[in-house]
């Protein structure tokens, strides 16, 4: 294996970051992850995966330069995808500076440490769609205006400038991957789609009444993050480097999700669903459906697993989890 690929991933025991692992893995990578030891339950998803023993796991924070350059030199990457982030928008409200080192600065120190380990080295860093947040048209491409409205949405879109900055200032291989909301059975559970497929199954199992959700009626562009992570290594591959929007082209309410997610446990969620003011966000994000042409243009990509197919694998998953605790 000396002579195979070698990556590394910021955010490696997330949610993409396991999902990323495990398809690099399957393409001979040597794979390396950047882990911040903040909690104690983070290797979960690489276990659910079976692939805990196959990432040589590097201490070190994104918010430490030195700690970036020495993981660039530990793991003699060619590829880096950055993915390490604060990446839930409720607590950005709460711990806004911190989510501007983590998600903003983060990013910056990993394009510069490439810069001054090796600028030959390719770059991929994780945009999102709550960037576009106050939406400018109804479907949001790589040319519409951005207008965050939450402080997670500004440190990404600091970090998405950081990327292109650096991609025309300096040359490197540096592309961002604006993607839509992305989930699957690995998903946190502080994320409204897990929180709802993880409410089903105590529901259905008799552990729990009733789900309180803030805004119901919000839309979304809800892909698996198994087919994202494919369009992160494809971007990489490119001759040149750029920047793509990449969702499923759908929308759907948080009403219809929860909607799918009962009915696949013969439940009807009208009466466990509770609307909750306190669920509300201080700047609400009404609308997000992406336009993924480009990609599908360039590279043939696009998403395979319907939002049916993904809420129901979930549901499943959880049922299965909470039966066991």
């Amino acid at each position: 294996m000396t002579n195979s690929k070698k990556a590394l991933i910021t955010g490696v025991t997330g949610q993409d970051g396991a999902y990323l692992a495990q398809l690099l893995l399957g393409k001979g990578y040597d794979v390396s992850g950047l882990l911040a030891r903040r909690s104690s339950d983070t290797m979960w998803r690489l276990g659910e995966l079976g692939i805990t023993d196959k990432v040589r796991l590097i201490d070190g924070d994104l918010c430490d330069l030195t700690a970036v350059l020495r993981a660039l030199e530990t793991s003699e990457a060619q590829e880096v995808y950055n993915l390490g982030a604060q990446s839930f928008v409720a607590t950005s409200w709460r711990h806004p500076i911190l989510t501007a080192n983590v998600t903003g600065i983060g990013a910056l120190n990993v394009l510069e440490a490439i810069r001054i380990h090796d600028p030959k080295i390719r770059f991929y860093q994780a945009s999102t769609s709550e960037m576009f947040g106050l939406i400018q048209t109804e479907r949001q491409d790589e040319k519409t205006p951005f207008y965050p409205r939450s402080p997670y949405g500004v440190a990404k879109l600091f970090a998405h400038w950081s990327t292109v900055n650096y991609r025309e200032s300096f040359g490197i291989h540096a592309s961002s991957g604006i993607l839509f909301n992305h989930e699957s059975p690995l998903r946190g559970i502080e994320f409204v789609t897990r929180k709802v497929t993880d409410a089903v199954a105590r529901i259905k199992l008799g552990k729990q009444k009733e789900l309180r959700l803030g805004n119901i009626d919000a839309k979304r562009d809800w892909g698996f993050a198994g087919d994202y992570v494919e369009a992160m290594w494809l971007m990489m591959q490119q001759e040149k480097p750029d920047d793509y929007v990449i969702a499923t082209g759908v929308t759907t309410t948080v009403r219809d999700m929860c909607r799918i997610a009962f009915e696949h446990v013969d439940l009807d969620y009208q009466k466990h669903v509770v609307v909750d003011p306190k669920f509300f966000r201080p700047a609400q994000v009404d609308v997000l459906m992406g336009s993924p042409a480009k990609a599908l243009q360039k590279w043939r990509w696009q998403a395979h697993t319907t939002l049916q197919q993904l809420i129901e694998r979930m549901v499943d998953a959880d049922v299965r989890r909470v039966g066991r605790e």
